[in-house]
């Protein structure tokens, strides 16, 4: 749960009085979040061209106590260099220039973020499909012809793994596929490279190819600043007997590279959640010695992961943002301090209103997805994400239900995520209620534009995919297309990919379709079923990426006190007495953490339903002879539940090879925010061991296994269940015994970045195929 704790919570409001200016009348009102910048052509892609020496030591950290800086949405210039001045000085005038030399677009683009690579899936010929999206200011780029992706592969140069352990230093350090690294070869400092058949320079082979890809337009968003269009690039590259680079550039710029597995090969992936911070909570705090943000340290482990032994895939598993300070644009205010749900639900959208929502959302994502070493991670390794609730703004209610169509623009058709956020209301009419018509692009949807009552179609990448899942018809191949959402007018997004011959991957779409009452449609589970029966019989393993576990620790008897109309707390929250106004949500006036409560699978309007998925997974595990384990987020702890057959009396506990009910639900989250305070963790660990009924009637038990014995300094630890530390989890395929291996990175000391890792497997299907 997102319980940054009571500090947090007082920091938070001081936040506001500092982000918003006095009026005459005494009340507060904010300033609008500024329009961004375009990026320089240098850093694109997160790489900064260096042209100077390192600086000798990190610069003194800022006090830690607020207030504090607020992050600017201008880029930074470049602060370091891997090459010395001493070395360049004995170079001739040609050779500085061509180790200086900045690649230039031709014709010229002005990036505003990306490229963000996407992985959608491979087919059954073995070709690999993906995508690049990138955002340009129409008035700094020229289209005269359409944007161009230029990407390369040699199919006889096999990737040789080195271990290099990288320098720290106070800029973030050079990447392995940064092209604009002036490392000389003989640098003592030089950075990771992955050599080609032991030459970076080996000539091109006879099999080499090249593709170029034109751009799709496939959305314009106009705001103040100007108008901003966004492109996407479609690939296809057939897979080799070998793992192969590739390398790409967007009008013959920046040459970037990603990393595409052997025919034969099951990928090397990484997961992550939570990668932002929560209102009141001080990045700083969270930015050791030689970083300049409190974002980038576990970032930063993780590209040094990728540099040793490159991943094929970025699984990320909500929260790749976050957006709560939307409740801070000015245009909100009135409807933001209205006391009463009623007052909100009949509050009129105004078309000043929908552009601010517009103007914060535009600017949050691309400064986000284009910030430090995100930046570098988004292009150079293909991504696949799904969302959860402060992608758009937690919690997130039926008021902004459309906002999240601009979420599937940025990161669905550049990350291939599933999306849709989740009202838990009834229906609001259209006439009145606060709905935002915010960046409708992903499906071809007609909303009612509430301003003056006429029917709008949106432009919308449906009018390139369509919206037919139907084989051939969608550019995603690993699309499941589901059910209209009540709240959320365009149908969920589900997507089954392939991780290698023997693993796949589910991302279910549990927000599109969700009520309180209800996470996925009955229409939702009968297609997502039906494609996974068709899975290919050498499949050994499928995850299943849930937003939030489905086997955690849980409170019934705080969700209990919360939802009591006879709750004290509640009442005083709701009137603004005595400071609880923050006990509260700005939406619905309930109590905030009701909210996450309701959220979670395990809440008692959720919980019939995920017994009933739980049961429909056993029974596909046993028919196909696929081990499911499943993926979340969102709790910022790290922890492994499990489901296993009920022990019989007087019998033997089933081997975990031989049970098609064990199941094992693997939490990594945070890699950015910060964990609960200890009290939460104390008292969510007391918990793990708690004994349920619920599943005893279909023979299945439910625990948490204890893989945290020790600290991160390797003392003995008390609490073995659950991890309150920043984390990733870093996945593979082990050739040997077949066990799908979750390798949990968690920060060994705050803002230190540098990670230990606790291991959890689960072993392939023993069992006889078939019912």
């Amino acid at each position: 749960m997102d319980v940054p704790g009571w500090h947090a919570q007082r920091r938070a409001r001081k936040e506001d009085e500092l982000l918003s200016i006095r009026r005459p009348d005494g009340r507060y009102q904010y300033q609008q979040s500024e329009d961004l910048s375009p990026m320089h052509e240098e850093f694109i892609g997160g790489f900064h061209v260096n042209q100077r020496p390192p600086s000798p030591l990190p610069p003194a950290l800022p006090p830690k106590d607020f207030p504090y800086t607020q992050p600017s949405y201008h880029v930074q210039q470049p602060t370091q260099s891997t090459i010395t001045s001493s070395q360049l000085s004995h170079m001739t005038a040609i050779e500085r220039s061509q180790t200086l030399r900045v690649a230039r677009m031709n014709p010229h683009l002005q990036f505003m973020v990306g490229p963000l690579l996407r992985y959608d899936t491979v087919d059954e010929h073995g070709i690999w499909h993906g995508s690049a999206l990138v955002v340009t200011a129409d008035s700094g780029s020229i289209y005269e012809p359409h944007p161009t992706l230029t990407y390369e592969w040699d199919p006889d140069k096999g990737v040789q793994h080195q271990h290099f352990q990288p320098p720290r230093s106070f800029d973030l350090g050079p990447h392995p596929a940064d092209p604009h690294s002036t490392v000389l070869p003989t640098s003592p400092i030089s950075p990771p490279t992955f050599t080609i058949n032991g030459s970076a320079t080996s000539p091109v082979g006879a099999n080499a190819s090249r593709e170029s890809v034109p751009g799709q337009e496939i959305y314009v968003y106009a705001g103040h600043g100007g108008t901003f269009t966004f492109w996407r690039f479609l690939l296809q590259i057939p897979l080799a007997p070998q793992e192969m680079v590739i390398t790409y550039n967007i009008n013959s710029g920046q040459q970037l590279e990603f990393f595409v597995p052997g025919r034969a090969q099951n990928m090397r992936w990484a997961a992550y959640s939570c990668n932002g911070f929560s209102a009141g909570v001080n990045p700083d705090d969270f930015r050791g010695p030689g970083f300049k943000s409190g974002y980038d340290p576990v970032w930063v482990d993780l590209l040094e992961k990728h540099a040793e032994t490159p991943f094929h895939a970025l699984i990320g598993g909500g929260d790749q943002l976050y957006c709560d300070s939307l409740m801070r644009e000015p245009e909100l205010q009135e409807w933001v301090s209205k006391m009463k749900p009623e007052d909100k639900k009949n509050y009129v959208l105004t078309d000043e209103i929908a552009a601010a929502i517009d103007r914060f959302f535009f600017n949050h994502y691309c400064q986000s997805f284009r910030r430090g070493a995100f930046a570098r991670a988004n292009s150079s390794i293909p991504m696949m994400n799904m969302c959860d609730d402060h992608d758009i703004v937690s919690p997130i209610r039926p008021v902004f239900a459309t906002i999240i169509t601009f979420y599937r623009l940025m990161v669905l058709e550049a990350t291939q995520m599933t999306c849709s956020e989740p009202p838990y209301f009834k229906q609001l009419e259209q006439e009145d209620t606060f709905i935002s018509s915010f960046f409708n692009v992903s499906l071809t949807v007609t909303v009612p534009n509430v301003c003056d009552g006429s029917q709008l179609t949106f432009c919308s990448t449906a009018n390139v995919d369509g919206i037919s899942d139907e084989p051939g018809r969608h550019a995603n191949k690993s699309v499941i297309i589901g059910d209209q959402g009540p709240y959320v007018r365009s149908p969920s997004h589900s997507f089954l990919g392939y991780l290698g011959p023997q693993c796949y991957i589910l991302l279910l779409d549990c927000r599109a379709e969700r009520k309180k009452d209800q996470v996925c449609s009955p229409l939702q589970y009968q297609k997502v079923f039906h494609r996974l029966k068709q899975l290919p019989p050498n499949v050994e393993h499928l995850v299943v990426q849930l937003g939030i576990p489905i086997a955690y620790p849980r409170m019934v008897f705080l969700e209990t006190a919360l939802e009591s109309k006879f709750n004290p707390l509640v009442a005083l929250g709701r009137t603004g007495t005595m400071g609880l106004s923050g006990f509260v949500n700005k939406f619905n006036a309930e109590a905030e953490l009701l909210d996450d409560l309701n959220d979670h699978w395990t809440a008692r309007s959720h919980k019939r339903e995920r017994n009933w998925l739980i049961e429909q997974l056993q029974l596909f595990a046993k028919a196909q002879r696929i081990r499911v384990s499943f993926l979340s987020g969102d709790v910022h702890c790290a922890a492994v539940g499990v489901l296993k057959t009920l022990k019989a009396k007087g019998k033997p506990e089933l081997a975990p090879a031989v049970d098609h009910r064990y199941m094992i639900n693997v939490v990594t989250s945070a890699i950015v925010n910060t964990p609960p305070p200890n009290p939460v963790i104390s008292m969510v660990s007391s918990l793990a061991t708690k004994v349920h009924k619920t599943l005893h009637s279909i023979e299945t038990d439910e625990t948490m296994l204890p893989i945290f014995q020790t600290e991160t300094n390797g003392q003995p630890r008390k609490q073995k269940f659950i991890m309150g530390r920043r984390n990733w989890c870093q996945i593979f395929w082990d050739r040997q015994t077949g066990d799908l291996v979750f390798d949990i990175r968690v920060e060994k000391e705050k803002g230190d970045g540098e990670t230990v890792g606790y291991i959890t497997r689960t072993p392939p299907p023993a069992w006889t195929r078939g019912l």
